[in-house]
């Protein structure tokens, strides 16, 4: 039972990284799990690679939780409007990966989660973060803060988001990247990454417990809150570290950390599988 614990301690320190880092949490993940595989059903695993993100999720929500929410008595009436509509804005933002992906999830599955798309996922969007940076180098950003960031463009990132339901691409990556494309600062990129991932994370795990079944052993149980712990504790490192990293850098080194992942996913997998 330690043994098992153990790993779904470093599968949550995996999650709680590559979740926020534009390097794509699911192609770390199949890496991982090549050499790390939890002893339970195929069904659990496949459960756990998503409701895992509840952890990382909850780390958001604690960050962020005053500029969230409007409740607030500390409030003034305009800033709890100012609140709600980053709210409005996020809903905006997830309708079309929620039309796209629901009907598509096991589709994807079948078909796309594979080491193949992953590695050229993974390779493609570090072209393009490469590309995108040098296209923008000495650009001001045009949308610095949410006041400033329209619902179309709220909408369109959202279309972004959608190329991350094609594993490797990154739900940060996809939606980050066509956000500074359509011209908001990195900052307000990362931060509208995180909020449009609270309730895609929450739908996705919503849906992959349904599936699975409220049916858990007392280990199984354990194991997943084990990595959900762990996720949440790393996931609040992980953004501090992507916050103040982008305040005086680029994305440019996530975009060849990527390519170089991508290669290695490929090589090892031809060489092994």
């Amino acid at each position: 039972m330690f043994i098992e614990l153990l790993k779904a301690a470093v599968l949550g320190i995996v999650e709680g990284i590559t979740e926020w880092l534009p390097i794509s949490s699911t192609g770390h993940m199949i890496l991982v799990e090549e050499f790390i595989k939890l002893n339970t059903s195929d069904a659990f695993q496949e459960m756990f690679r998503v409701v895992i993100q509840l952890g990382a999720i909850l780390a958001v929500v604690l960050l962020y939780f005053n500029k969230l929410n409007p409740l607030t008595p500390r409030k003034s009436l305009q800033q709890k409007k100012d609140t709600m509509a980053i709210w409005y804005k996020v809903v905006i933002g997830v309708l079309p990966a929620a039309v796209i992906g629901i009907p598509l999830d096991d589709w994807l599955d079948e078909h796309l989660y594979n080491y193949q798309t992953v590695a050229l996922m993974l390779v493609v969007y570090g072209v393009l973060f490469i590309i995108i940076e040098n296209h923008n180098k000495g650009r001001a950003a045009l949308v610095q803060t949410f006041h400033q960031l329209s619902y179309k463009t709220a909408f369109l990132i959202g279309m972004f988001q959608v190329l991350s339901l094609i594993p490797g691409t990154s739900r940060s990556g996809a939606t980050i990247l066509g956000a500074i494309l359509i011209g908001t600062s990195r900052t307000l990129a990362a931060e509208y990454s995180f909020f449009l991932s609270i309730p895609v994370m929450f739908g996705a795990s919503a849906i992959k417990l349904l599936k699975f079944g409220f049916d858990f052993t007392g280990e199984e149980m354990m194991i997943l809150l084990a990595g959900m712990l762990v996720s949440f504790v790393v996931s609040i490192i992980a953004i501090r570290f992507l916050l103040g990293y982008i305040k005086t850098n680029d994305f440019k080194a996530f975009g060849w950390y990527r390519i170089i992942l991508g290669v290695l996913v490929m090589g090892y997998f031809l060489l092994f599988d």
